[in-house]
């Protein structure tokens, strides 16, 4: 896998989404580009939106809400942290645009020993219909550019 590439892959079993992707980061300096506020708010999603964090509790049982903007366009997300450990994070994840769809995401970040770490998320859906309406949203442009940004970010030295 390149770092520069994502996978997004459903799993033929289970209404799963596997994602991975290679960070040329520390499996700590992308918990904290996943748990900081600040620092999420700067990558996430695609380019062209604004993200603004309404609450953020980034600890097992805490629960968080951010906001997506683009001129009069805002597109709402909330979960809830179910368990934060030191390589990873499973959360609920609802886009309030279909509010009965929520997903279970599991991050784990892997370190591969040569100064980068994969990550790979997965997201347990309610059912196969709901799965696959998430794949045809678009999702995989929020995910490229998203993780493209935190790649910038983690070059700065901001995470």
């Amino acid at each position: 896998m390149n770092l520069a590439e994502s996978t997004i892959e459903a799993d033929p079993d289970v209404p799963l989404i596997h994602i991975r992707r290679d960070f040329a980061a520390t499996p700590a300096q992308l918990m904290r580009a996943h748990l900081d506020p600040a620092v999420f708010a700067r990558w996430v999603g695609p380019h062209g939106l604004a993200t603004r964090i309404d609450y953020w509790n980034p600890t097992t049982g805490g629960s968080w809400r951010y906001v997506a903007s683009r001129g009069d366009e805002e597109y709402a997300f909330r979960g809830c942290f179910h368990q934060v450990g030191d390589t990873r994070i499973v959360q609920t994840f609802t886009w309030e645009g279909m509010p009965d769809d929520v997903s279970l995401e599991t991050l784990e970040f892997t370190d591969l020993g040569d100064g980068t770490t994969r990550l790979h998320a997965r997201s347990l859906c309610e059912s196969f219909e709901a799965r696959d309406a998430w794949l045809r949203s678009g999702m995989e442009t929020g995910v490229n550019e998203g993780y493209a940004k935190l790649e910038e970010v983690l070059r700065d030295g901001l995470a």
